[in-house]
Protein backbone atom coordinates (compact mmCIF):
# COMPACT_ATOMS: atom_id res chain seq x y z
CA UNK A 1 0.00 0.00 0.00
CA UNK A 2 1.57 3.33 -1.06
CA UNK A 3 1.65 6.48 1.03
CA UNK A 4 -1.27 8.10 -0.80
CA UNK A 5 -3.48 5.06 -0.28
CA UNK A 6 -2.54 4.78 3.39
CA UNK A 7 -3.35 8.42 4.07
CA UNK A 8 -6.62 8.35 2.18
CA UNK A 9 -7.67 5.14 3.93
CA UNK A 10 -7.25 6.87 7.28
CA UNK A 11 -10.04 9.22 6.27
CA UNK A 12 -12.55 6.35 6.39
CA UNK A 13 -13.00 6.83 10.13
CA UNK A 14 -14.31 10.37 9.60
CA UNK A 15 -15.84 10.09 6.13
CA UNK A 16 -19.20 8.81 7.32
CA UNK A 17 -19.57 11.42 10.03
CA UNK A 18 -19.28 14.66 8.02
CA UNK A 19 -18.62 15.93 4.51
CA UNK A 20 -15.19 16.44 2.99
CA UNK A 21 -15.10 20.20 3.56
CA UNK A 22 -15.27 19.48 7.31
CA UNK A 23 -13.30 16.31 7.96
CA UNK A 24 -10.34 17.53 5.89
CA UNK A 25 -9.51 19.90 8.77
CA UNK A 26 -9.18 17.04 11.23
CA UNK A 27 -7.19 14.69 9.04
CA UNK A 28 -4.86 17.28 7.50
CA UNK A 29 -4.26 18.84 10.93
CA UNK A 30 -3.40 15.50 12.51
CA UNK A 31 -1.16 14.49 9.60
CA UNK A 32 0.66 17.79 9.99
CA UNK A 33 1.07 17.34 13.75
CA UNK A 34 2.40 13.83 13.24
CA UNK A 35 4.88 15.23 10.73
CA UNK A 36 6.14 17.86 13.19
CA UNK A 37 6.41 15.28 15.95
CA UNK A 38 8.16 12.58 13.91
CA UNK A 39 10.41 15.19 12.32
CA UNK A 40 11.56 16.30 15.77
CA UNK A 41 12.26 12.72 16.84
CA UNK A 42 14.36 12.17 13.72
CA UNK A 43 16.18 15.47 14.21
CA UNK A 44 17.06 14.70 17.85
CA UNK A 45 18.34 11.24 16.94
CA UNK A 46 20.55 12.67 14.18
CA UNK A 47 21.90 15.33 16.54
CA UNK A 48 22.96 12.59 18.93
CA UNK A 49 24.15 9.99 16.44
CA UNK A 50 24.84 11.72 13.14
CA UNK A 51 22.88 11.64 9.90
CA UNK A 52 24.90 8.73 8.54
CA UNK A 53 23.52 6.37 11.16
CA UNK A 54 20.36 4.56 10.08
CA UNK A 55 17.21 5.59 11.90
CA UNK A 56 16.08 3.08 14.51
CA UNK A 57 12.49 2.47 15.54
CA UNK A 58 10.50 5.45 16.78
CA UNK A 59 10.46 3.81 20.18
CA UNK A 60 14.26 4.07 20.26
CA UNK A 61 14.12 7.63 18.90
CA UNK A 62 11.65 8.58 21.64
CA UNK A 63 13.89 7.02 24.28
CA UNK A 64 16.86 9.03 23.00
CA UNK A 65 14.89 12.24 23.16
CA UNK A 66 13.55 11.45 26.66
CA UNK A 67 17.07 10.82 27.95
CA UNK A 68 18.40 14.07 26.50
CA UNK A 69 15.41 15.99 27.83
CA UNK A 70 15.90 14.54 31.32
CA UNK A 71 19.60 15.37 31.21
CA UNK A 72 19.32 18.95 29.86
CA UNK A 73 15.88 20.10 28.78
CA UNK A 74 16.98 23.70 28.22
CA UNK A 75 19.70 22.70 25.79
CA UNK A 76 17.43 20.34 23.85
CA UNK A 77 14.63 22.89 23.67
CA UNK A 78 16.97 25.64 22.48
CA UNK A 79 18.50 23.48 19.73
CA UNK A 80 15.13 22.35 18.42
CA UNK A 81 13.66 25.85 18.43
CA UNK A 82 16.72 27.24 16.65
CA UNK A 83 16.84 24.56 13.96
CA UNK A 84 13.20 23.52 13.62
CA UNK A 85 11.38 26.60 14.85
CA UNK A 86 9.46 24.63 17.48
CA UNK A 87 9.80 22.10 20.29
CA UNK A 88 7.31 19.40 21.30
CA UNK A 89 7.50 18.09 24.86
CA UNK A 90 7.96 14.32 25.23
CA UNK A 91 4.44 13.92 26.65
CA UNK A 92 2.97 15.79 23.67
CA UNK A 93 4.65 13.78 20.91
CA UNK A 94 2.31 12.09 18.45
CA UNK A 95 4.11 8.86 19.33
CA UNK A 96 3.26 9.35 23.02
CA UNK A 97 -0.39 10.10 22.21
CA UNK A 98 -0.46 6.87 20.20
CA UNK A 99 0.85 4.92 23.17
CA UNK A 100 -1.87 6.42 25.35
CA UNK A 101 -4.46 5.50 22.74
CA UNK A 102 -3.24 1.90 22.69
CA UNK A 103 -3.61 1.63 26.46
CA UNK A 104 -6.93 3.54 26.39
CA UNK A 105 -5.44 6.32 28.52
CA UNK A 106 -5.90 8.93 25.77
CA UNK A 107 -8.15 11.92 26.39
CA UNK A 108 -9.01 14.77 24.03
CA UNK A 109 -7.49 17.21 26.50
CA UNK A 110 -4.10 15.63 25.81
CA UNK A 111 -4.38 16.61 22.14
CA UNK A 112 -5.75 20.07 22.94
CA UNK A 113 -2.77 20.66 25.20
CA UNK A 114 -0.36 19.51 22.47
CA UNK A 115 -1.93 21.81 19.89
CA UNK A 116 -1.84 24.80 22.24
CA UNK A 117 1.83 24.20 23.00
CA UNK A 118 2.93 24.08 19.35
CA UNK A 119 0.90 27.19 18.52
CA UNK A 120 2.94 29.17 21.06
CA UNK A 121 6.05 29.01 18.84
CA UNK A 122 5.67 32.28 16.95
CA UNK A 123 3.68 33.55 13.97
CA UNK A 124 4.40 30.56 11.74
CA UNK A 125 2.55 28.24 14.13
CA UNK A 126 0.08 30.60 15.81
CA UNK A 127 -3.54 29.46 15.39
CA UNK A 128 -2.63 26.57 13.08
CA UNK A 129 -5.03 24.15 14.75
CA UNK A 130 -7.81 26.63 15.54
CA UNK A 131 -10.19 24.98 13.06
CA UNK A 132 -9.96 21.51 14.57
CA UNK A 133 -13.08 21.43 16.73
CA UNK A 134 -12.49 18.54 19.10
CA UNK A 135 -15.82 19.31 20.77
CA UNK A 136 -17.91 18.91 17.60
CA UNK A 137 -20.94 16.66 17.97
CA UNK A 138 -20.14 15.29 14.50
CA UNK A 139 -17.28 13.40 16.11
CA UNK A 140 -19.75 11.89 18.59
CA UNK A 141 -22.74 12.87 20.66
CA UNK A 142 -20.75 12.95 23.91
CA UNK A 143 -17.15 13.28 25.10
CA UNK A 144 -16.46 9.56 25.23
CA UNK A 145 -17.60 9.00 21.65
CA UNK A 146 -15.56 11.96 20.42
CA UNK A 147 -12.59 10.64 22.36
CA UNK A 148 -12.87 7.22 20.69
CA UNK A 149 -13.19 8.74 17.19
CA UNK A 150 -10.03 10.83 17.47
CA UNK A 151 -8.21 7.99 19.20
CA UNK A 152 -8.94 5.68 16.26
CA UNK A 153 -7.69 8.28 13.77
CA UNK A 154 -4.47 8.70 15.75
CA UNK A 155 -3.91 4.94 15.87
CA UNK A 156 -4.47 4.61 12.13
CA UNK A 157 -2.26 7.53 11.15
CA UNK A 158 0.56 6.42 13.42
CA UNK A 159 1.02 3.28 11.32
CA UNK A 160 2.14 5.45 8.40
CA UNK A 161 5.88 6.05 8.02
CA UNK A 162 6.07 9.64 6.84
CA UNK A 163 9.85 9.51 6.53
CA UNK A 164 10.19 6.27 4.62
CA UNK A 165 10.32 8.44 1.53
CA UNK A 166 12.74 10.94 0.06
CA UNK A 167 12.39 14.57 -0.96
CA UNK A 168 8.98 16.21 -1.03
CA UNK A 169 7.03 12.95 -1.03
CA UNK A 170 5.18 13.77 2.19
CA UNK A 171 4.44 17.26 0.87
CA UNK A 172 3.17 15.78 -2.38
CA UNK A 173 1.13 13.23 -0.45
CA UNK A 174 -0.37 16.06 1.56
CA UNK A 175 -1.29 17.79 -1.67
CA UNK A 176 -2.79 14.52 -2.91
CA UNK A 177 -5.04 14.54 0.16
CA UNK A 178 -6.01 18.15 -0.49
CA UNK A 179 -6.96 17.21 -4.04
CA UNK A 180 -9.02 14.26 -2.83
CA UNK A 181 -10.84 16.46 -0.36
CA UNK A 182 -11.47 19.05 -3.07
CA UNK A 183 -13.07 16.38 -5.25
CA UNK A 184 -15.68 15.78 -2.57
CA UNK A 185 -16.09 19.28 -1.23
CA UNK A 186 -18.43 20.65 -3.91
CA UNK A 187 -18.55 24.43 -4.23
CA UNK A 188 -16.31 24.84 -1.19
CA UNK A 189 -13.44 23.20 -3.09
CA UNK A 190 -12.70 26.40 -4.99
CA UNK A 191 -11.77 28.06 -1.73
CA UNK A 192 -8.61 26.05 -1.32
CA UNK A 193 -7.46 24.17 -4.42
CA UNK A 194 -6.34 24.83 -7.99
CA UNK A 195 -6.02 21.62 -10.06
CA UNK A 196 -2.41 20.67 -10.64
CA UNK A 197 -2.75 20.84 -14.43
CA UNK A 198 -3.73 24.52 -14.28
CA UNK A 199 -1.01 25.22 -11.70
CA UNK A 200 1.55 23.72 -14.05
CA UNK A 201 0.45 25.83 -17.01
CA UNK A 202 0.65 29.08 -15.05
CA UNK A 203 3.87 28.17 -13.25
CA UNK A 204 5.75 27.01 -16.34
CA UNK A 205 4.78 30.09 -18.34
CA UNK A 206 5.61 32.46 -15.47
CA UNK A 207 9.06 30.90 -15.13
CA UNK A 208 10.02 31.34 -18.80
CA UNK A 209 13.09 33.58 -19.03
CA UNK A 210 13.48 33.57 -15.25
CA UNK A 211 14.61 29.98 -14.74
CA UNK A 212 17.99 30.99 -13.29
CA UNK A 213 16.77 33.91 -11.17
CA UNK A 214 17.79 33.52 -7.53
CA UNK A 215 16.43 34.42 -5.14
CA UNK A 216 13.06 34.11 -6.85
CA UNK A 217 10.02 35.76 -5.24
CA UNK A 218 6.50 34.46 -6.02
CA UNK A 219 3.29 36.05 -4.77
CA UNK A 220 -0.25 34.69 -4.57
CA UNK A 221 -2.78 37.18 -3.15
CA UNK A 222 -5.50 34.49 -2.94
CA UNK A 223 -3.26 31.58 -2.06
CA UNK A 224 -5.78 28.93 -0.97
CA UNK A 225 -3.78 25.86 0.05
CA UNK A 226 -0.58 27.36 -1.39
CA UNK A 227 -0.34 24.69 -4.10
CA UNK A 228 -0.22 27.17 -6.98
CA UNK A 229 2.76 28.99 -5.46
CA UNK A 230 4.58 25.75 -4.70
CA UNK A 231 4.35 24.48 -8.27
CA UNK A 232 6.63 27.14 -9.75
CA UNK A 233 9.76 25.77 -8.14
CA UNK A 234 9.50 22.72 -10.40
CA UNK A 235 10.53 24.96 -13.30
CA UNK A 236 13.37 26.88 -11.64
CA UNK A 237 17.07 26.02 -11.49
CA UNK A 238 17.32 27.00 -7.81
CA UNK A 239 14.13 25.71 -6.12
CA UNK A 240 15.65 26.07 -2.64
CA UNK A 241 15.99 29.83 -3.22
CA UNK A 242 12.31 30.52 -3.86
CA UNK A 243 10.60 32.92 -1.46
CA UNK A 244 6.84 32.58 -1.06
CA UNK A 245 4.52 35.48 -0.29
CA UNK A 246 0.86 34.70 0.19
CA UNK A 247 -2.38 36.16 1.50
CA UNK A 248 -5.68 34.40 2.19
CA UNK A 249 -8.97 35.69 3.59
CA UNK A 250 -10.41 32.37 4.81
CA UNK A 251 -8.69 31.51 8.10
CA UNK A 252 -9.15 27.76 7.73
CA UNK A 253 -7.61 27.82 4.25
CA UNK A 254 -4.86 30.16 5.43
CA UNK A 255 -3.86 27.62 8.09
CA UNK A 256 -3.93 24.86 5.50
CA UNK A 257 -1.52 26.81 3.27
CA UNK A 258 0.94 27.29 6.13
CA UNK A 259 0.87 23.57 6.88
CA UNK A 260 1.29 22.72 3.20
CA UNK A 261 4.38 24.88 2.73
CA UNK A 262 6.03 23.54 5.87
CA UNK A 263 5.34 19.97 4.77
CA UNK A 264 6.96 20.78 1.41
CA UNK A 265 10.14 21.70 3.26
CA UNK A 266 9.88 25.47 2.78
CA UNK A 267 12.15 27.27 5.24
CA UNK A 268 10.12 29.43 7.62
CA UNK A 269 12.34 32.39 6.72
CA UNK A 270 11.34 32.06 3.06
CA UNK A 271 7.58 32.19 3.60
CA UNK A 272 5.79 35.45 4.33
CA UNK A 273 2.04 35.16 4.86
CA UNK A 274 -0.97 37.19 5.87
CA UNK A 275 -4.54 36.33 6.86
CA UNK A 276 -6.53 39.22 5.40
CA UNK A 277 -8.72 40.70 2.68
CA UNK A 278 -6.57 41.23 -0.40
CA UNK A 279 -8.77 43.91 -1.94
CA UNK A 280 -9.78 45.83 1.17
CA UNK A 281 -6.24 46.62 2.33
CA UNK A 282 -3.13 46.35 0.17
CA UNK A 283 -0.56 43.77 1.28
CA UNK A 284 2.37 43.61 1.31
CA UNK A 285 3.35 47.25 1.52
CA UNK A 286 6.86 46.73 2.87
CA UNK A 287 9.76 45.44 0.80
CA UNK A 288 9.66 43.35 -1.18
CA UNK A 289 6.28 44.40 -2.51
CA UNK A 290 6.90 43.51 -6.15
CA UNK A 291 7.65 39.98 -7.31
CA UNK A 292 9.20 37.91 -10.09
CA UNK A 293 5.94 36.03 -10.54
CA UNK A 294 2.37 36.70 -9.46
CA UNK A 295 0.06 33.68 -9.65
CA UNK A 296 -3.64 33.80 -8.84
CA UNK A 297 -6.86 31.80 -8.92
CA UNK A 298 -9.17 34.23 -7.09
CA UNK A 299 -12.87 33.63 -6.36
CA UNK A 300 -14.77 34.31 -9.57
CA UNK A 301 -17.11 37.32 -9.83
CA UNK A 302 -16.90 37.92 -6.08
CA UNK A 303 -18.46 40.89 -4.32
CA UNK A 304 -16.29 43.70 -2.99
CA UNK A 305 -17.01 47.20 -1.72
CA UNK A 306 -15.80 49.16 -4.82
CA UNK A 307 -15.80 52.20 -2.51
CA UNK A 308 -14.79 55.58 -3.93
CA UNK A 309 -11.67 55.58 -1.76
CA UNK A 310 -10.16 52.99 -4.10
CA UNK A 311 -10.12 55.50 -6.97
CA UNK A 312 -7.09 57.06 -5.26
CA UNK A 313 -5.57 53.69 -4.32
CA UNK A 314 -2.25 53.24 -6.15
CA UNK A 315 -3.36 49.79 -7.31
CA UNK A 316 -6.39 51.10 -9.22
CA UNK A 317 -6.13 54.86 -9.72
CA UNK A 318 -4.59 54.98 -13.20
CA UNK A 319 -7.42 52.95 -14.74
CA UNK A 320 -10.11 55.57 -14.09
CA UNK A 321 -12.75 53.03 -13.13
CA UNK A 322 -13.24 50.36 -10.47
CA UNK A 323 -14.35 46.78 -10.99
CA UNK A 324 -18.12 46.47 -10.33
CA UNK A 325 -19.28 45.62 -6.82
CA UNK A 326 -20.72 42.32 -8.01
CA UNK A 327 -17.67 41.31 -10.08
CA UNK A 328 -14.30 41.81 -8.41
CA UNK A 329 -12.39 39.96 -11.17
CA UNK A 330 -10.53 43.01 -12.44
CA UNK A 331 -9.90 44.22 -8.89
CA UNK A 332 -7.95 41.02 -8.20
CA UNK A 333 -6.15 41.31 -11.53
CA UNK A 334 -5.08 44.92 -10.97
CA UNK A 335 -3.95 44.15 -7.42
CA UNK A 336 -1.72 41.35 -8.67
CA UNK A 337 -0.42 43.37 -11.61
CA UNK A 338 0.54 46.24 -9.29
CA UNK A 339 2.75 43.84 -7.33
CA UNK A 340 4.53 42.46 -10.41
CA UNK A 341 8.15 43.38 -11.08
CA UNK A 342 8.94 45.11 -14.36
CA UNK A 343 10.77 41.96 -15.47
CA UNK A 344 8.21 39.53 -14.07
CA UNK A 345 5.26 37.53 -15.39
CA UNK A 346 1.75 37.20 -13.99
CA UNK A 347 -0.77 34.41 -14.57
CA UNK A 348 -4.37 34.63 -13.34
CA UNK A 349 -7.41 32.37 -13.82
CA UNK A 350 -10.73 34.18 -14.40
CA UNK A 351 -14.13 33.59 -16.03
CA UNK A 352 -14.53 34.48 -19.71
CA UNK A 353 -16.62 37.55 -18.90
CA UNK A 354 -13.48 39.62 -18.29
CA UNK A 355 -12.71 39.31 -22.00
CA UNK A 356 -15.80 41.07 -23.29
CA UNK A 357 -17.93 42.70 -20.57
CA UNK A 358 -18.36 46.43 -21.08
CA UNK A 359 -18.94 49.47 -18.83
CA UNK A 360 -16.19 49.88 -16.19
CA UNK A 361 -14.60 46.55 -17.06
CA UNK A 362 -14.37 47.59 -20.71
CA UNK A 363 -12.56 50.78 -19.69
CA UNK A 364 -10.06 48.86 -17.52
CA UNK A 365 -9.46 46.29 -20.25
CA UNK A 366 -8.80 49.06 -22.80
CA UNK A 367 -6.20 50.74 -20.56
CA UNK A 368 -4.46 47.40 -20.01
CA UNK A 369 -4.38 46.68 -23.74
CA UNK A 370 -3.17 50.15 -24.67
CA UNK A 371 -0.26 49.77 -22.25
CA UNK A 372 0.59 46.31 -23.63
CA UNK A 373 -0.05 44.63 -20.28
CA UNK A 374 -1.99 41.64 -21.63
CA UNK A 375 0.48 39.22 -23.20
CA UNK A 376 -1.70 36.14 -23.79
CA UNK A 377 -5.25 34.83 -23.42
CA UNK A 378 -5.56 31.05 -22.94
CA UNK A 379 -9.01 29.46 -23.06
CA UNK A 380 -9.31 26.33 -20.92
CA UNK A 381 -11.87 23.50 -21.19
CA UNK A 382 -15.09 23.62 -19.20
CA UNK A 383 -15.51 21.53 -16.05
CA UNK A 384 -11.86 21.23 -15.02
CA UNK A 385 -12.21 23.05 -11.68
CA UNK A 386 -13.73 21.60 -8.54
CA UNK A 387 -16.96 23.31 -7.59
CA UNK A 388 -17.77 24.91 -10.95
CA UNK A 389 -18.30 23.64 -14.48
CA UNK A 390 -17.84 27.00 -16.22
CA UNK A 391 -15.03 27.39 -18.76
CA UNK A 392 -12.22 29.64 -17.60
CA UNK A 393 -9.41 31.64 -19.10
CA UNK A 394 -5.80 32.20 -18.06
CA UNK A 395 -4.54 35.73 -18.66
CA UNK A 396 -0.79 36.25 -18.87
CA UNK A 397 0.38 39.79 -18.09
CA UNK A 398 3.74 41.55 -18.32
CA UNK A 399 5.14 45.06 -17.90
CA UNK A 400 7.21 47.13 -20.32
CA UNK A 401 6.54 44.98 -23.38
CA UNK A 402 7.96 46.21 -26.70
CA UNK A 403 4.66 45.76 -28.51
CA UNK A 404 0.97 45.41 -27.81
CA UNK A 405 0.07 42.22 -29.64
CA UNK A 406 -1.86 39.50 -27.81
CA UNK A 407 -1.51 35.75 -28.27
CA UNK A 408 -4.81 33.87 -28.20
CA UNK A 409 -4.82 30.13 -27.50
CA UNK A 410 -8.02 28.10 -27.65
CA UNK A 411 -7.30 24.95 -25.64
CA UNK A 412 -10.96 24.37 -24.81
CA UNK A 413 -11.26 21.19 -26.88
CA UNK A 414 -8.15 19.37 -25.66
CA UNK A 415 -8.94 17.30 -22.59
CA UNK A 416 -9.73 13.85 -21.30
CA UNK A 417 -13.34 13.40 -20.23
CA UNK A 418 -13.64 11.68 -16.87
CA UNK A 419 -16.63 10.65 -14.77
CA UNK A 420 -17.16 13.90 -12.87
CA UNK A 421 -14.65 16.28 -14.45
CA UNK A 422 -12.60 16.97 -17.51
CA UNK A 423 -8.86 16.57 -17.16
CA UNK A 424 -5.95 18.27 -18.90
CA UNK A 425 -3.41 15.63 -19.87
CA UNK A 426 0.38 16.18 -19.93
CA UNK A 427 0.23 16.42 -23.73
CA UNK A 428 -2.49 19.08 -23.50
CA UNK A 429 -0.38 21.12 -21.06
CA UNK A 430 2.73 20.78 -23.25
CA UNK A 431 0.75 21.91 -26.30
CA UNK A 432 -0.38 25.09 -24.53
CA UNK A 433 3.10 25.96 -23.26
CA UNK A 434 4.71 25.21 -26.63
CA UNK A 435 2.18 27.45 -28.41
CA UNK A 436 2.90 30.22 -25.92
CA UNK A 437 6.64 29.93 -26.54
CA UNK A 438 6.28 29.83 -30.35
CA UNK A 439 3.94 32.83 -30.35
CA UNK A 440 2.68 32.29 -33.88
CA UNK A 441 -0.51 31.35 -35.66
CA UNK A 442 -1.60 27.72 -35.40
CA UNK A 443 -4.67 26.79 -37.42
CA UNK A 444 -7.77 26.37 -35.24
CA UNK A 445 -5.67 26.66 -32.07
CA UNK A 446 -3.68 29.90 -31.73
CA UNK A 447 -3.57 33.38 -33.23
CA UNK A 448 -1.18 36.27 -32.63
CA UNK A 449 -3.42 39.33 -32.89
CA UNK A 450 -1.96 42.73 -33.65
CA UNK A 451 -3.04 45.72 -31.62
CA UNK A 452 -4.85 47.04 -34.68
CA UNK A 453 -6.94 43.86 -34.82
CA UNK A 454 -7.86 44.31 -31.17
CA UNK A 455 -8.84 47.94 -31.73
CA UNK A 456 -10.93 46.87 -34.73
CA UNK A 457 -12.74 44.49 -32.39
CA UNK A 458 -13.42 47.39 -29.98
CA UNK A 459 -11.01 45.90 -27.38
CA UNK A 460 -13.15 42.79 -27.12
CA UNK A 461 -10.94 39.78 -26.36
CA UNK A 462 -13.52 37.04 -26.81
CA UNK A 463 -11.43 34.16 -28.14
CA UNK A 464 -13.68 33.09 -31.08
CA UNK A 465 -13.12 36.55 -32.60
CA UNK A 466 -9.47 35.62 -33.10
CA UNK A 467 -9.24 31.81 -33.22
CA UNK A 468 -11.59 30.16 -35.70
CA UNK A 469 -12.26 26.64 -34.48
CA UNK A 470 -15.31 26.14 -36.72
CA UNK A 471 -15.46 22.68 -38.22
CA UNK A 472 -17.60 22.54 -41.35
CA UNK A 473 -20.08 19.69 -41.39
CA UNK A 474 -19.48 16.99 -43.98
CA UNK A 475 -21.31 17.86 -47.19
CA UNK A 476 -24.26 15.66 -48.08
CA UNK A 477 -24.36 14.12 -51.57
CA UNK A 478 -28.00 14.81 -52.51
CA UNK A 479 -27.88 12.60 -55.62
CA UNK A 480 -26.53 9.62 -53.66
CA UNK A 481 -29.02 10.23 -50.86
CA UNK A 482 -31.94 10.28 -53.36
CA UNK A 483 -30.75 7.01 -54.86
CA UNK A 484 -30.53 5.41 -51.39
CA UNK A 485 -34.06 6.59 -50.57
CA UNK A 486 -35.40 5.15 -53.85
CA UNK A 487 -33.75 1.80 -53.09
CA UNK A 488 -35.22 1.84 -49.60
CA UNK A 489 -38.75 2.60 -50.89
CA UNK A 490 -38.44 -0.24 -53.41
CA UNK A 491 -37.38 -2.62 -50.64
CA UNK A 492 -40.36 -1.55 -48.50
CA UNK A 493 -42.75 -2.12 -51.42
CA UNK A 494 -41.31 -5.59 -52.06
CA UNK A 495 -41.59 -6.57 -48.38
CA UNK A 496 -45.20 -5.34 -48.29
CA UNK A 497 -46.09 -7.37 -51.36
CA UNK A 498 -44.54 -10.51 -49.87
CA UNK A 499 -46.45 -9.92 -46.64
CA UNK A 500 -49.79 -9.56 -48.47
CA UNK A 501 -49.08 -12.74 -50.41
CA UNK A 502 -48.60 -14.61 -47.15
CA UNK A 503 -51.92 -13.28 -45.86
CA UNK A 504 -53.73 -14.68 -48.90
CA UNK A 505 -52.63 -18.14 -47.84
CA UNK A 506 -54.18 -17.80 -44.37
CA UNK A 507 -57.75 -18.65 -43.42
CA UNK A 508 -59.13 -15.41 -42.01
CA UNK A 509 -61.45 -15.70 -38.96
CA UNK A 510 -63.21 -13.02 -36.94
CA UNK A 511 -60.44 -13.17 -34.32
CA UNK A 512 -57.67 -12.68 -36.85
CA UNK A 513 -59.41 -9.99 -38.87
CA UNK A 514 -58.67 -7.28 -36.32
CA UNK A 515 -55.03 -8.44 -35.99
CA UNK A 516 -54.58 -8.25 -39.75
CA UNK A 517 -56.18 -4.81 -39.87
CA UNK A 518 -53.92 -3.57 -37.06
CA UNK A 519 -50.87 -5.02 -38.79
CA UNK A 520 -51.80 -3.31 -42.03
CA UNK A 521 -52.17 0.00 -40.20
CA UNK A 522 -48.65 -0.40 -38.80
CA UNK A 523 -47.29 -0.95 -42.30
CA UNK A 524 -49.32 1.94 -43.67
CA UNK A 525 -51.86 -0.18 -45.56
CA UNK A 526 -55.65 0.14 -45.57
CA UNK A 527 -58.08 -1.59 -43.20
Amino acid sequence: MNLHTQLWASADILRGKMDASEYKNYLLGLVFYKYLSDNQLRFVWEQENGEAVALPSREKQAETMAEWYADDQKELTAICVQKLGYFILPENLFYTLRQKASSYDFQLDHLKKAFTAIESHGEHFGGLFADIDLGSTKLGSHDQQRNVTIMEVIKTLDEIDLFGHEGDVIGDAYEYLIGQFAAGAGKKAGEFYTPQAVSRIISEICSIGQENTAPFHVYDPAMGSGSLMLTIRQFLANPAKVHYHGQELNTTTYNLARMNLILHGVDRNQFRHNNGDTLDADWPTEEPHQFNAVVMNPPYSAFWSAADKFLSDSRFEKYGKLAPKSKADFAFLLHGYYHLKDSGTMGIVLPHGVLFRGAAEGVIRKVLLESGAIDAVIGLPANIFYGTSIPTVVLILKKNRKNRDVLFIDASNDFEKQKNQNNLRPADIAKIVDAYKRRENIEKYAHLATFDEIVANDYNLNIPRYVDTFEAEEQIDIVALSADMADLNAQIAQNEAEFLALLDQLAVTDDTAELIAATMRVFGGGA
